[in-house]
């Protein structure tokens, strides 16, 4: 079937679909509790036990960073719900909490939120694909930069760059200063040094207490940890081959949630460790979904499942090689595609 009469079918087909996700937005106070309490609980624990494990066994500490990296993701997780509005029932819980998160996830909460709640509202726009997102840019674009503008898109996707050196300069410049303010610079900037002045608070506070040497060793061995994780997942989500990516003048919300966000099977426990952020495609439908409903909407919601890309973890491997979208083909590419398409005269 080809995109068009997919398209046509997927719009047709799901044409109630918010009358299907209504009563799966509704958030459960109870849940929350539950799922701050095994996920900061755990956390705090580790922490305590990497502490310790530093002076005893460097070859104990790896796996313990290891698995508390993924209850930082979990963390992380529940302050986006917050951001959404969607994890409480009250906003001012969301609020207190979303602010505590942060703090452990050194991601500043509401300017994050506000950035990221824009992309819900434009992921796949070729005009935005950087908000939110991994920056990717089309055959056409690639085609027209210089051999320098070329080499430092190139530099970029290269797979150590793209999920090493780049999540920790994402923590470093992007979170602690507004580069993306939709013209409301002052308000965006004072919201970044609210958020993170807590942040350094609670830092200054424990390096203090636990002493500082330790605590960055672990705290940012941690937060590096989470950063690859949340680059890699950011990736799998959108960066898929038969994804969906239009400009605004001919950009649909449905098939962007659909074709556009990806459903990375998993298994179960790993869904858990990850917040279920891996049913991205539901997320999508609708943010004011709690994480700890996804699972859900995706067993009694199977129509949604449809005609979604469904990537396993194998399948995400082989996906490093895709590095710009083309428009004639509606799918991303590898470089070497492109080189192969442009000495058939396809590629722009």
């Amino acid at each position: 079937m080809n995109n068009q009469n997919l398209n046509k079918e997927i719009k047709n087909k799901l044409a109630n679909w918010k009358e299907m996700i209504s009563q799966y937005q509704l958030p459960n106070n109870k849940k929350a509790v539950f799922q701050i309490l095994n996920t900061f609980l755990p956390f705090v624990g580790l922490w305590i036990l990497i502490y310790f494990s530093l002076q005893w066994s460097i070859l104990l500490t790896i796996p313990l960073f290891l698995i508390n990296a993924f209850f930082l993701v979990r963390i992380f997780i529940i302050q986006h719900d917050c951001g959404h509005q969607s994890f409480f029932s009250s906003k001012k819980m969301n609020n207190i909490i979303g602010t505590v998160c942060s703090i452990f996830s050194f991601i500043p909460y509401k300017y994050w939120s506000k950035v990221h709640n824009f992309h819900h509202g434009h992921t796949g726009q070729l005009e935005v694909l950087e908000i939110g997102d991994i920056p990717t840019i089309t055959v056409r674009e690639y085609s027209l930069r210089n051999w320098y503008g070329k080499f430092k898109y190139r530099l970029f996707r290269f797979p150590f760059v793209t999920f090493v050196i780049v999540p920790i300069y994402y923590f470093l410049i992007p979170c602690r200063y507004p580069t993306y303010s939709f013209n409301k610079f002052g308000k965006y900037l004072k919201m970044v040094i609210k958020d993170n002045f807590w942040i350094a608070l609670s830092y200054v506070i424990v390096g203090t207490l636990v002493g500082w040497p330790m605590f960055l060793i672990i705290q940012f061995t941690l937060v590096i940890l989470f950063g690859i994780v949340a680059f890699w997942f950011f990736y799998i989500q959108h960066q898929h081959e038969f994804s969906y990516k239009q400009w605004k003048d001919k950009w649909d919300f449905l098939l962007s949630s659909i074709r556009g966000s990806s459903y990375y099977k998993l298994p179960k426990f790993f869904h858990w460790l990850t917040g279920n952020i891996g049913y991205h495609h539901i997320h999508h439908l609708s943010s004011l979904i709690p994480n700890y409903n996804l699972p859900k909407v995706f067993k009694e919601r199977p129509i949604l499942n449809k005609y979604v890309n469904e990537i396993t973890f194998w399948k995400s491997l082989t996906m490093i090689r895709l590095k710009l979208w083309d428009e004639d083909q509606q799918k991303m590419i590898s470089f070497s595609e492109f080189k192969a398409r442009k000495k058939m005269g396809l590629a722009a």
